[in-house]
């Protein structure tokens, strides 16, 4: 389903951004946690679990998204820490697009706490900004949820929008108030453009959005090549991409990645974290139907240098067993031997198995089918005793640690 709108009638897109999540779920289940500066993290016991994210309380007082707990109670000694209950946010979030569904069918998740609607057809007795205000106070009532809320004739423009008043915003961004508005802001502060875009632009003396939007475009393209022309054409409102309801289904990767409770080189230690990883990568590939061509592994060492390999292969894959075989021989292959802090293991160019036109000779089908009659008692036993019983190595169960890929695994519940 996507929306067919005639070019003459003009969008009216909202951007809903909830406020400090996680933190915000923990509050409305713990109403004695409001008020007070809390922050969620992976290992709250260990010094340098992180923090992922934090109440403005918190904030207040210099804590910040993917700071070390450590560091986070040097900076402010009475935090409380949470570690992440993944089911409570799920089911939270759930009922925020149920709520958001009741409005218009045109909503794109884009993750657990933040989606796009399009309700340029539903605006009739009520204006934009009425629909918005109800919205917002009904999350609030209900759930006990703020959020922010973003109006545009856009998405790019609408998540800009909401993103200027935290907590509870209500911003209205209008093409006519691009300059006023948006062109003086750095252009670090610039959905689209990261930190190492951002040092890049600055090479060519691009320091606010407005610059951005008045660059020569060639030297963009030469700098950025065609992502230079795209957000030169967002800085200056143009954003034709529709708000897509089935955006969800469209993935070409599925992944997982953990930072260790401390950097290590125990090989044991590694072994059992990517035996983690592959596990997850193969549940959530069994969830979306899917199987991938190529494995990548991420290591990200104790002085944060990050590097990426990976694997192209000749036949799709879908299970554990395959994917860490690769993994593996990449991490021998490539590991330098210093200190790991991170590990992550994705599974590239995935496709939907219907999709899938895999080509079997006779000894191939007789091997995957002895295979497949394995992974199915495996797959039986771990849903009837919660856990794979043939493994030997201790597990963390998937709430316990907050995985890169989690928020897009769940994104479609709300439709059951």
């Amino acid at each position: 389903m996507q929306n067919k709108l005639t070019p003459s009638k003009r969008r009216i897109i909202f951007h809903i951004d909830m406020n400090c999540f996680y933190a915000s779920v923990e509050m409305a289940y713990n109403p004695s946690l409001k008020g007070k500066p809390l922050a969620i993290a992976g290992n709250p016991e260990e010094r340098k679990g992180i923090i992922v994210t934090s109440s403005y309380e918190a904030r207040a007082k210099g804590v910040k998204t993917t700071m070390t707990v450590w560091q986070a109670r040097k900076l402010c000694p009475e935090l409380i820490i949470m570690r992440p209950n993944f089911n409570r946010y799920r089911a939270a979030s759930r009922e925020i697009f149920k709520m958001l569904a009741e409005i218009t069918p045109f909503i794109q998740p884009v993750s657990i706490d933040e989606g796009y609607m399009d309700v340029t057809d539903v605006i009739q007795d009520a204006t934009a900004i009425q629909i918005a205000q109800k919205l917002q106070q009904d999350i609030l009532n209900q759930l006990d949820l703020p959020c922010s809320i973003g109006i545009a004739p856009n998405k790019f423009l609408a998540k800009m929008a909401s993103d200027m008043q935290k907590p509870l915003g209500l911003t209205i961004l209008r093409k006519r108030d691009i300059q006023r508005k948006l062109w003086p802001l750095q252009v670090e502060e610039m959905y689209g453009v990261g930190e190492k875009t951002a040092q890049k632009l600055h090479t060519i003396q691009v320091e606010t959005i407005g610059d951005l939007a008045n660059k020569d475009v060639y030297t963009l393209k030469q700098l950025l090549g065609i992502n230079g022309e795209r957000l030169q054409n967002r800085a200056n409102g143009i954003d034709l991409r529709p708000v897509d309801p089935e955006a969800i289904h469209e993935f070409k990767s599925i992944g997982s990645s953990q930072t260790l409770p401390r950097d290590t080189t125990d090989e044991i230690e590694i072994r059992q974290l990517m035996h983690l990883l592959t596990e997850n990568v193969e549940r959530r590939m069994k969830r979306k139907k899917a199987a991938g061509k190529s494995v990548q592994l991420m290591i990200r060492y104790h002085d944060r240098q990050t590097i990426t390999r990976s694997k192209k292969l000749q036949t799709y894959i879908d299970t554990k067993e395959e994917i860490l075989l690769i993994a593996n021989d990449l991490w021998q292959t490539h590991w330098n031997g210093e200190p790991i802090r991170l590990l992550g293991i994705t599974v590239q160019e995935v496709e939907e198995k219907a999709l899938i036109g895999k080509q079997l000779d006779i000894f191939t089908y007789e091997n995957e089918a002895k295979k497949e009659g394995l992974y199915s008692t495996i797959q039986s036993l771990s849903e009837k005793y919660g856990k794979n019983p043939f493994q030997s190595f201790q597990q963390e169960q998937d709430t316990d640690q907050p995985h890169t890929s989690f928020q897009k695994d769940f994104l479609d519940d709300y439709k059951k």
